[in-house]
């Protein structure tokens, strides 16, 4: 377990980014495990992940939208668990190598209209069929459009996309980054 150093605290993205819409799968049953991962919603990232998502936001909130957020930092614990469930490294990533997603430095997220009421999609996230990719054949074009102005919006505020996943994005910085496995009661403090 590799704790953080209290120079670098992990950012809080609901107090960051207030009107980000939090749906965090990992804290209810309604993920691949069928129970809850983390112990409260919330989403954390780094300090360099945050400005870049705070920077998408704001460019989204003046095209009318809002960001919903699934899931941000995810301890090692957790990754250990999906990876059970799912030991699949085209959608989860090996805990032995950990993820961007460990390491504070990836998010999944997706769209939301200005007053908070998701918008269409390209799939539900986690969905691991072919709607999942980015530019999937026989995705309707409202969903289609929405992801193209997610993935603007990330893209331009410095995240790299991950191609078979329209959700996923994570800051390059990551890669150098340590893998935590700290629980979300300290991260919150």
């Amino acid at each position: 377990m590799t704790a953080l150093p209290l120079a670098e605290p992990l950012i809080d993205l609901q107090a960051f980014i207030p009107d980000a819409v939090l749906d965090i799968r990992y804290a209810t049953k309604d993920n691949l495990t069928g129970r809850p991962l983390y112990p409260f919603a919330a989403a954390f990232l780094r300090r360099s992940a945050a400005d870049k998502l705070s920077r998408a936001a704001a460019d989204l909130r003046a095209k009318g939208r809002r960001l919903v957020i699934y899931d941000a930092y995810r301890p090692l614990s957790a990754q250990k668990a999906l990876w059970a469930a799912k030991p699949d490294p085209r959608f989860v990533a090996d805990p032995a190598k950990g993820s961007s997603h460990n390491r504070a430095g990836a998010v999944d997220v997706a769209l939301a209209d200005a007053a908070g009421a998701k918008l269409a999609m390209p799939s539900d996230f986690d969905d691991f069929g072919p709607l999942a990719r980015h530019g999937a054949p026989g995705v309707p074009p409202e969903a289609r459009r929405n992801a193209e102005i997610l993935r603007a919006a990330l893209e331009a505020a410095g995240f790299v996309s991950y191609a078979g996943e329209w959700w996923h994005y994570r800051d390059p910085d990551a890669a150098e980054w340590p893998v935590l496995d700290v629980p979300f009661e300290a991260a919150a403090r």
